[in-house]
């Protein structure tokens, strides 16, 4: 397995980078925390300007047509920003309307979710019930669930599409730790879905989606915390010489390094294995979820303390990537249960 970038995914991280660098600046991120968490002109031009909206949809469902190792990429950005974009709900609804979607919901649904103009909400809940495709139930800790519009709920026996406004549908969001991705309940009173064509297959495509964009997301915070960490060590100066000069400080920069190089080698491991089909992709993909999550929570948490009072204060962007760490921990399972589905891959019947 070959975990160099192509030219083609070396430019799509320069375009990524610049794009999110320039955009996603702390000012709007801000701003979009006081509203849905959702800065909705930087959605807007990643899904028009960039394109990237669809980067795992087929060329012939109108999105771009390449794989994990992109997506990736483009999360690993996002997260590095702390960007208030839905991505991770735009990938994986994407992903399961590409995989099991049918024609009508591919041509008529997939377009308006890539192009930005409406937001999807997946989630899933093996307790909902259903007749036919009468639906009753609630949908716990849906991300942007406040904002969607349109809804695609699971159930391990089938998917459904559901208009968010629908009669029957109740949301009520909440107050979340990440302010940059609130969370939602959603419950359903006699509510119509549109079945998917393909459940099993579109359950199959989210896994990937979901998890690898949140272990990349988890990668580009912990090396925003390790870069703005050094940049202030190399700033403030205790005793007429620059903080980072202490062996202490190097011992904890140097310590947050090695955590994120081996989360980067665990993402793109989980997305080349899920692109190629080989080198066991589940068990890569929770390794790259458990081990992401966790080295992120840790440099959120060093970065405060390295940068000392200052990084306590809401006026720091510190306290921004501390909430989305301990957000994406908790979100789609936490460690725990990831470590656990490790251990059974290992060792089968054992575990």
């Amino acid at each position: 397995m070959d975990f160099a970038f192509t030219d083609e995914q070396n430019m799509i991280a320069e375009t990524a980078q610049g794009f999110f660098g320039e955009n996603a600046t702390s000012e709007r991120t801000r701003a979009a925390m006081a509203a849905d968490g959702i800065d909705r002109d930087l959605y807007r031009s990643f899904c028009e300007e960039l394109g990237l909206g669809g980067v795992l949809v087929p060329e012939e469902l109108g999105g771009v047509g390449l794989g994990h190792v992109e997506m990736a990429i483009l999360a690993e950005a996002a997260g590095y920003n702390v960007a208030a974009l839905p991505l991770l709900n735009l990938n994986i609804c994407a992903a399961m309307l590409a995989a099991g979607g049918t024609d009508e919901q591919q041509s008529e649904l997939l377009p308006a979710l890539l192009a930005g103009e409406k937001i999807g909400a997946a989630v899933g809940n093996d307790t909902v019930t259903f007749e036919g495709d009468v639906l009753n139930g609630t949908f716990e800790y849906v991300p942007h669930g406040g904002s969607a519009d349109v809804l695609i709920l699971a159930h391990p026996d089938q998917v459904w599409v559901v208009d968010a406004s629908a009669d029957g549908v109740s949301v009520e969001a909440h107050t979340t730790m990440d302010q940059t991705r609130p969370l939602a309940t959603i419950r359903l009173d006699n509510v119509t879905g549109a079945p998917l064509a393909d459940a099993q297959a579109a359950i199959k495509a989210s896994q990937p989606a979901a998890w690898i964009t949140l272990a990349a997301e988890a990668l580009g915070g912990a090396q925003a915390c390790l870069d703005r960490t050094v940049a202030y060590a190399n700033e403030r100066e205790q005793f007429g010489r620059p903080i980072g000069s202490f062996q202490a400080y190097k011992h904890r920069v140097a310590d947050m390094m090695v955590e994120i190089e081996q989360a980067r080698s665990a993402v793109y491991w989980a997305a080349c294995a899920n692109d190629e089909q080989k080198d066991d992709p589940q068990l890569a993909l929770h390794a790259a979820k458990a081990f992401c999550a966790d080295t992120f929570f840790k440099c959120a948490g060093d970065m405060i303390q390295l940068h000392g009072g200052i990084g306590f204060t809401w006026e720091h962007d510190a306290h921004l990537f501390f909430k989305r760490a301990r957000s994406i921990q908790t979100l789609l399972l936490d460690g725990n249960w990831h470590r656990e589905q490790v251990a059974s891959e290992i060792l089968g019947e054992a575990a």
